[in-house]
């Protein structure tokens, strides 16, 4: 038990001899950071205050600077100040000058009033005694003389009125038709539609002549097959190595032609064969005819057409109208009056519509009674189209009066694409005519070396002799040739006179 108490005490001892040792380097280490804090302090004291005197010396350094730049600005201001003084008062002298002459010119202005007035006094007394003068000799009051004055210029106001009146109608008149001219000749410009003359016949190539014989067959039962099935006139004997097909019916003769071709490839021709290749060729014309319709109606860009339409408009390429293929001529009607239309502001699409359908007519007037026009037409009203374009087409031909403008544009649209030159076989010989009329007018004229007509009449070039006309007896040359060719001739549109000399030219259009 001692022992253990012994033990205890010790322990305590020790502990406590430890805690002593432990608190006694605790305070030497808090001394030791007191004293470090001190000299910290002292340290940053001392710093501040070089810091201070520091800033204290680049203050007033700054405040000599600022002083000086100071000094230096008051100094420009003083001296811009100073100008302006002078400026002004310059300007000041200026003013008092300018003060004096308007002084004097407003003096000279009231004596020049004075003197007016006194000179219009004058004036008016001087009026008054040639008024009472031309009372008395004229016998008139000044009112009298008034009136019967009046009457004088309201009469010939009147008249100048009238006159005026009349020169303005015939202006607008002549402004109208010139008006209506350009649109046509602006829409014949701008479809450029090419013509070939075709005719009822169609030529068939032959290798040899032997194939003659093969094709009239034995006593004639081949040639007489042929024209029965595709009813079709074979002519064989009178163009040599060729077989000429005769038909008004022009679907028919390209059957025939094409039910041909094939037999003469096929090389075996008899009755039998020849009924195989016409269906043949009729079904491939039937497509052709179809893709035709479908390609009409799409540069017709106007709407749906009934399937009757499309395949009628294909039949029309292979009927002719004077030589005239009737669906290349309904494609430039269309064309024609769209243009038209569009200039003077009517429905562009009944015009097109009422063009696209006006001869569809003519592929069925070999199977129905009746006028093209009056077949068409019912055609139209069958499948549902406006009285607009229903009346446009009737009447295009006059078989009734047209009412409304789009008949009228058809009309003129129809008239001028079968009149276009070289667009029938009859106008051709009038189309060279009218060329060779235009360059004799020119040729008449003294001068001229040579004359050319271009641009299917649409322009007149005329070579003229240096040595006999001047530049000036040019421009004086060209306009006789214009009223020439205007008081001669009758045609749409203008015509370009072009007098060319020493590679200048001239020009005057009429």
């Amino acid at each position: 038990m001692e022992i253990v108490v012994g033990i205890i005490v010790g322990a305590a001892a020790g502990i406590l001899a430890t805690a002593a040792a432990g608190y006694r380097w605790i305070q030497g280490r808090l001394s030791s950071h007191a004293s470090e804090q001190a000299e910290l302090l002292d340290a940053a004291q001392s710093q501040a205050e070089s810091i201070r005197r520091e800033a204290q010396v680049e203050a007033r350094e700054e405040g000599v600077k600022l002083r000086r730049e100071l000094d230096d600005e008051i100094a420009i201001k003083r001296r811009e100040v100073a100008a302006l003084e002078a400026t002004a008062e310059s300007t000041q002298r200026e003013i008092r000058s300018r003060e004096t002459d308007v002084e004097r010119r407003e003096q000279s202005v009231k004596d020049r009033e004075a003197s007016t007035i006194s000179a219009l006094d004058a004036a008016e007394k001087a009026k008054i005694e040639q008024l009472e003068q031309l009372e008395r000799v004229s016998g008139l009051t000044t009112q009298e003389a008034k009136d019967q004055l009046l009457s004088q210029a309201e009469e010939l106001m009147r008249r100048d009125a009238a006159t005026l009146i009349r020169q303005i109608e015939e202006e607008a008149q002549t402004e109208a038709r010139e008006r209506a001219r350009n649109i046509v000749g602006d829409a014949l410009q701008r479809v450029a539609a090419s013509h070939a003359s075709e005719m009822t016949v169609s030529m068939v190539e032959l290798p040899s002549d032997d194939l003659k014989g093969r094709i009239i067959g034995r006593e004639g039962r081949n040639i007489r097959a042929l024209e029965n099935v595709t009813g079709v006139e074979f002519i064989v004997d009178d163009t040599p190595q060729a077989v000429v097909l005769s038909a008004f019916d022009g679907v028919r003769r390209e059957i025939a032609k094409v039910t041909l071709l094939k037999l003469i490839e096929d090389g075996r021709i008899h009755p039998s064969r020849i009924e195989e290749m016409y269906y043949q060729s009729k079904a491939e014309i039937e497509e052709i005819i179809l893709k035709a319709g479908e390609q009409a109606v799409f540069e017709a860009n106007c709407g749906k057409f009934h399937e009757e339409f499309v395949k009628l408009l294909g039949r029309l390429k292979y009927r002719t109208s004077y030589g005239q293929n009737v669906l290349k001529h309904t494609l430039e009607v269309v064309h024609l009056a769209g243009l038209m239309a569009g200039e003077l502001g009517i429905d562009v699409k009944a015009a097109k519509r009422s063009a696209v359908i006006h001869d569809v007519g003519k592929a069925l007037t070999h199977e129905v009674e009746g006028s093209h026009a009056a077949i068409a037409a019912e055609l139209a009203r069958k499948h549902g189209e406006s009285e607009t374009v229903i009346h446009a087409v009737e009447a295009h031909h006059y078989e009734v009066e047209p009412r409304t403008a789009e008949a009228a544009l058809l009309i003129a649209a129809d008239a001028i694409s079968a009149s276009r030159p070289g667009a029938r076989g009859e106008s051709l010989e009038k189309y060279v005519e009218r060329l060779e009329k235009l360059e004799r007018i020119a040729s008449e004229k003294d001068g001229v070396e040579r004359v050319y007509a271009i641009q299917a009449g649409r322009e007149v070039r005329v070579l003229v002799t240096p040595e006999k006309i001047s530049d000036d007896e040019a421009v004086l040359l060209s306009r006789e040739i214009a009223r020439s060719i205007e008081d001669q001739m009758q045609y749409p549109g203008q015509i370009k006179v072009t007098v060319i000399r020493e590679s200048r030219a001239v020009e005057v259009a009429k």
